[in-house]
This record gives C-alpha cells, structure tokens and sequence, in this order.
C-alpha cells in the first residue's frame, strides 16, 4: 500500500522535478505535470482533492487503455478525464515498488531525464 508520502519521495528523487503548491501534491517536470492529486468533483459540491488517488500521466490513450482493462483494481477514470493521456491510481491498491515504476515513467515521459 502506497501514500501520498511516497508519492513524494519518489517525486522529488527525480531530476528536475518542482512541486507545485497545492492542497495534497502536483509534481512537474520542465513545467509539465506528470503526477497529481485527484481534485474529485462532485456535482453540487465543492471540489475535493484526494491525496489518496493519483492523477499520472501516461503518454497515449492506447497505454491508458491498456492499464485500465489490464488492471482495473489499480487503475481507473472518470469522464473528466476522456480524450486525455490521465488515469487515476488507487494508491491503497499499489505497492511501493510499482509506484515508483508508474512514477518514474511518467517523468520520463513528460521530458525527465536522468540524472
């Protein structure tokens, strides 16, 4: 089981990450996002960060999709989210270890290069 801690360990481990402030966490990598907290909205209802669930990049609706059909217990959307290269990660269903990998591609995905 994951937490937003090791969110940002794991984040902030990488080269040229910058956290963003926000209520839970947003990490970006030469000004693009690559890993977030949920903002849950609900009609009628103010909008809830969930630092419980990560919003990670993933590169193309074909990964997205591979992910979601692949692993549904980890992975998931909302419609929000339809069109764009984002699922969200239970992170009380992930491992520590899968975490970072997920992190860690969607960095490099989004410019990071090591260091």
């Amino acid at each position: 089981m994951a937490t937003a801690a090791d969110v940002r360990s794991l984040a902030l481990s990488l080269t040229g990450v910058v956290e963003i402030e926000s209520e839970g966490f947003d990490f970006r990598v030469g000004g693009k996002g690559f890993v977030w907290s949920y903002p849950e909205r609900v009609p009628g209802a103010r909008r809830r960060i969930r630092t419980d669930i990560a919003v990670l990049y993933v590169g193309d609706e074909a990964e997205k999709q591979a992910l979601l059909k692949g692993e549904p217990s980890l992975f998931f959307t909302t419609d929000h989210y339809d069109g764009w290269p984002l699922v969200l990660l239970r992170l009380d269903a992930v491992d520590v270890g899968r975490l970072e990998e997920l992190v860690t591609d969607a960095w490099r995905m989004r410019g990071g290069e090591p260091g």
